[in-house]
């Protein structure tokens, strides 16, 4: 579903947004291998279970990540994201189910990057490939923390 809504061509602003981490001259060489995509409110963006394979760097809105419980049509909140953020950043990696929905909750602007690009991005621009697996090492590592956390709480 990432590969739908509506294509807008990324500009300085947008790549500064999504990706502050990241040198100017790397933010353009990225540009190649992103895709631009807007999305209106209450847009289901990712459904769980659904087959994934691209991730996205969020440039503006804000997203609501779902987790299903145990009871039929009841889901759990686990996180709210906005600009900066990663969504769907382990689908990069390896190509699996989604573990989660996400919805639109305020209009979003993304940069969607397929794992066949970054896959690509790896292979041609390897040091560009490393500090974007860093990042995405990062932003796992700090939400499990977070999960640890809440869960050390309800224990």
């Amino acid at each position: 579903m990432l590969t739908s809504g509506t294509d807008f061509a990324p500009g300085d602003n947008d790549l500064a947004a999504a990706l502050h981490y990241l040198e100017e001259d790397e933010r353009q060489q990225l540009l190649q291998y992103i895709s631009g995509r807007e999305f209106p409110p209450e847009t289901v963006l990712l459904l769980e279970r659904e087959r994934a394979d691209c991730m996205a760097f969020v440039v503006s809105g804000k997203l609501s990540v779902k987790k299903q419980t145990n009871f039929p049509g009841k889901q759990v909140l686990v996180a709210i994201l906005e600009s900066g953020s990663l969504v769907g950043e382990l689908s990069v990696l390896e190509k699996a189910n989604r573990a989660a929905t996400v919805d639109v909750l305020e209009a979003c602007r993304l940069l969607v990057l397929s794992s066949d690009d970054f896959n690509r991005l790896l292979d041609e621009r390897p040091k560009l490939g490393i500090k974007i697996l860093r990042r995405i090492l990062h932003v796992v590592g700090v939400r499990v923390k977070k999960a640890d956390d809440r869960l050390a709480r309800l224990l």
